[in-house]
């Protein structure tokens, strides 16, 4: 169970803030179960109310800052995602952001940054496809990673260039 205040990944929502843990009166709920209201970072004005014991959601903590600084220094090794098939190509990049790992977001944005550099030099565009995934991973990992690090998200690219060079 998580705790009021914690920050949380769910599902498709991205990062949320537990704001609270309480049974709610709504149509539809039961007034003895437990719900998690949680406030998604990128929508701070909606809210997503999910049952405390649900299994059918995908909700984890964060990422700690030992799992952060781990996933960081792992990402010059992490290996794109081989999709020999273009049909094939959305349905992989589904099932990775479907996982919500932070390892999954990298394998799509290496996946797609050396797609694109083949693409631009066989003067050829980039798909709208691989665009929109490359947005979603990225903002998915920039946000988790900048709750973790207290980075500025809109900082988080250069951060990870700057530490992976560092590195090398």
């Amino acid at each position: 169970m998580f705790n009021k205040g914690e920050y949380v990944v769910y599902e498709n929502a991205g990062v949320c803030k537990v704001e609270d843990i309480t049974t709610i009166k709504m149509s539809g709920a039961q007034k003895d179960r437990l719900y998690y209201i949680l406030h998604p970072v990128k929508d701070a004005g909606s809210s997503i109310y999910s049952p405390v014991d649900s299994e059918k959601v995908r909700i984890r903590k964060i990422m700690s800052r030992e799992e952060a600084d781990a996933l960081l220094d792992e990402i010059p090794d992490v290996e794109e995602l081989w999709i020999p098939n273009e049909k094939l190509r959305e349905t992989r990049y589904k099932e990775a952001m479907h996982t919500g790992e932070g390892r999954s977001y990298v394998q799509i944005i290496k996946t797609l940054y050396f797609r694109r550099q083949e693409r631009l030099a066989e003067k050829k565009k980039v798909t709208t496809t691989d665009e929109r995934y490359l947005r979603m991973a990225e903002d998915a990992l920039y946000s988790e990673l900048s709750i973790t690090l207290d980075i500025p998200k809109d900082k988080m690219e250069e951060y990870i260039t700057n530490r992976i060079d560092g590195a090398n």
